[in-house]
């Protein structure tokens, strides 16, 4: 938060006009202080309220989430395998796990059988929905520590809400591992708003401490991508101890926790090679590394500070290079490698013909962020709000940051009465610096803006309910009472929350009598074939978002998965995907009988796709990878040469004899076709 002070005052010495009295417990403005009977009880009735109101917000989300999944799909209504078929793409993979473990009779037979009382389906996603109630509640008690009022909080939880498309996408998509992985992570950044408060006691900082590792744990045990998010968190921790904005003790053990969180889940995940070959882990390590080669890091003057900064981030940069480096190194990890294939193509390092890569820059959702955002997040006013909050405080973080370099006591604005301090409060520091960053993750790679967004109505709704804040503008303006800031402060946030309310509730009401019904009958014809007409034994190859799916549905054994992150894997994917290159009928029998494929399904809207545009249709990027021209009209890279073989999905339906040795057609509809493979000796 900004504060303001009255006054010139020494380094670590409170303005006049803060200073309670300590006979009376009463400030010189008239409120009373919390040791006050009178203001103990009012603080007592106030968290109990606030606290109502957060978990009632949390439960009607979760509730208003789990009704639009209904209305959705009529998923009360329609068959076990048609739920299943619901759950497209990875969702479907994860779920199947689920399913494959409540299956098992130790398990049921021991700590899980739920069925006596609610489906195992339902189990599972109501499970996930009230997880968004942990969620909205983590949101809130965010902003509410940073404003000091719980209307900041009830203002965040309803811009969450109302802005619910570009915020989560859990009622379409419920079983991905990011569901599971946001609400510890909301949760670990409430831990450690609270964390960075002045003035905690020792047992205080030991349970939040305690409640931090938890949530980064859990956080780090749900998603694949946590290393990476947790990377720009510790960046931003980095820069803010870098500037002096933070206690450089508190984060010294949030690194600790990051490094001890992700062990721990390494050791869980059956020691995980990727977790260990992390840039957190090399990063963390360095910065600890350099803190004990540079000592006096923050003494001296702007230029000497600033000259020691520059050292000290090329250090921490060379040592996190070299240590990743050496790590990767001995235990010879690749599986991430795809990541920064992609990334080093997606921000203009050169061109690629990787097909990992170009996988990842041909989806929307890895591109971006699209322009409509902004003017979606700004019909709620979020964005106008977000924006103001932000540059205020940015100008107040350059301000503290400019000051602590140049190790002055004081940067002060004047005017023809007096003069003020301007500070920055190490949660709301640390709020800021997240918010950047995530905001520019979110900017470059749409996917990752559910990051950002829920953030955002936390960090706007703390601006529009902070004192410090509104005390600033109206010093600034000249117009600064006490009795105007908090009749600002409180009705400024009454009035957005009731402009949401009118503009969006008619529209919430008809979203929930919104009805639809759930409707794949190719889909569920192909599974029902597969499950009736295959041996349990059969291995079936396809594209990776339809075997998540026969995999869920049938139990059937794959060949290939959306797990993308084992490089083995995505060799194999790309082999199998050769069905949709131009290869010769045996180049692709002899592919998948190498992975012991029984069966093959082909999708028309795979090998006729039209989603993309030419050069990201999956058959284009087979076609590069493999140096061969693209089909239709545009251009291609000189070196590319025309294939001897015409597209193997398109000739394996007319029946020629070059294919029919290899391969039998034994079911087909308007959407798949799957094809029995001979197993020659």
């Amino acid at each position: 938060m900004t504060t303001v002070r009255q006054r010139r005052v020494g380094k670590g010495t409170e303005a006049a006009e803060d200073q309670p009295s300590e006979e009376t417990n009463v400030k010189p403005d008239g409120k009373i202080l919390p040791d006050h009977p009178g203001g103990k009880l009012w603080s007592i009735l106030s968290i109990t309220l606030g606290g109502i109101v957060a978990i009632c917000l949390g439960l009607l989300t979760s509730v208003y989430v789990a009704t639009l999944h209904e209305n959705d799909l009529w998923f009360s209504n329609i068959k076990e395998v048609e739920r299943e078929i619901s759950f497209r793409t990875e969702c479907g993979l994860y779920y199947s796990y689920y399913k494959q473990m409540i299956q098992a009779a130790s398990i049921q037979q021991g700590i899980v059988n739920c069925k006596q009382y609610l489906e195992p389906v339902y189990f599972y996603i109501y499970t996930l929905f009230g997880l968004q109630a942990v969620y909205v509640i983590a949101l809130y008690v965010t902003s509410w520590l940073l404003s000091g009022t719980w209307l900041s909080g009830l203002l965040a939880a309803c811009w969450y809400i109302t802005n619910r498309v570009d915020t989560t996408r859990v009622e379409f998509t419920i079983p991905l591992r990011e569901n599971w992985a946001l609400p510890f992570f909301a949760v670990q950044i409430a831990a450690i708003t609270y964390l960075l408060r002045t003035h905690l006691q020792p047992a205080q900082e030991r349970l939040t401490l305690m409640a931090v590792f938890i949530a980064t744990f859990l956080f780090s045990l749900t998603w694949q991508f946590n290393q990476f998010m947790m990377l720009i968190q510790a960046l931003a921790l980095f820069i803010l101890d870098c500037l002096d904005m933070l206690p450089t003790a508190k984060v010294t053990w949030l690194y600790i926790i990051q490094i001890s969180g992700l062990l721990l889940v390494c050791v869980l995940q059956f020691f995980n090679s990727m977790i260990l070959g992390s840039l957190l882990i090399s990063f963390n390590v360095s910065v600890l590394i350099a803190r004990t080669i540079q000592k006096n890091l923050k003494k001296g003057g702007l230029l000497d500070r600033l000259g020691k900064l520059i050292l000290h981030v090329l250090l921490v940069l060379c040592l996190t290079l070299l240590i990743n480096k050496f790590i990767k190194k001995i235990l010879n990890l690749e599986s991430d490698e795809h990541i920064f294939k992609f990334l080093k193509a997606k921000f203009g390092f050169g061109a690629t013909r990787d097909f990992d890569a170009n996988l990842y820059l041909c989806e929307e959702a890895f591109g971006l962020l699209p322009l409509n955002t902004f003017s979606r997040l700004s019909s709620t006013l979020l964005f106008y709000i977000y924006g103001f909050v932000l540059f205020l405080l940015t100008v107040a973080a350059v301000i503290v940051a400019f000051r602590n370099l140049s190790g002055s006591n004081q940067v002060h604005f004047k005017d023809k009465m007096e003069e003020y301090t301007v500070t920055l409060k190490p949660d709301a520091a640390y709020s800021l610096a997240h918010t950047v960053l995530f905001g520019c993750l979110a900017l470059s790679t749409m996917r990752m803006k559910y990051l950002w967004t829920s953030h955002m109505c936390v960090f706007a709704s703390f601006g529009l309910c902070s004192t410090e804040v509104w005390k600033l503008i109206l010093k600034c303006l000249h117009l600064y009472t006490s009795q105007r800031t908090q009749v600002i402060k409180y009705s400024i946030p009454i009035i957005t929350l009731l402009y949401i309310s009118f503009k969006f509730w008619p529209g919430i009401m008809d979203e929930l009598s919104e009805l639809r019904e759930f409707y794949d009958p190719d889909t569920v014809e192909l599974m029902n074939w597969i499950k009736s007409n295959t041996p349990n034994t059969a291995v079936f190859a396809g594209s990776m978002q339809l075997l998540a799916g026969v995999k869920l549905c049938t139990g059937r054994t794959l060949t290939n998965h959306p797990h993308y992150e084992d490089k083995n894997l995505r060799e194999r994917t790309k082999q199998i995907y050769q069905i949709y290159a131009k290869r010769s009928p045996g180049d692709v029998h002899g592919i998948l009988r190498s992975f012991g494929t029984d069966y093959v399904i082909l999708e028309d809207s795979i090998c006729y796709e039209r989603r993309h545009s030419r050069g990201c249709r999956l058959r284009d990027l087979l076609d590069v990878a493999n140096g061969h021209i693209m089909d239709g009209l545009g251009e291609n890279e000189p070196d590319l040469k025309p294939s001897l073989y015409p597209r193997f999905c398109e000739e394996i339906k007319k029946n020629l004899p070059s294919y029919t040795m290899h391969f039998t057609r034994v079911f087909q509809n308007k959407t798949f076709h799957v094809y029995k493979l001979a197993k020659h000796k």
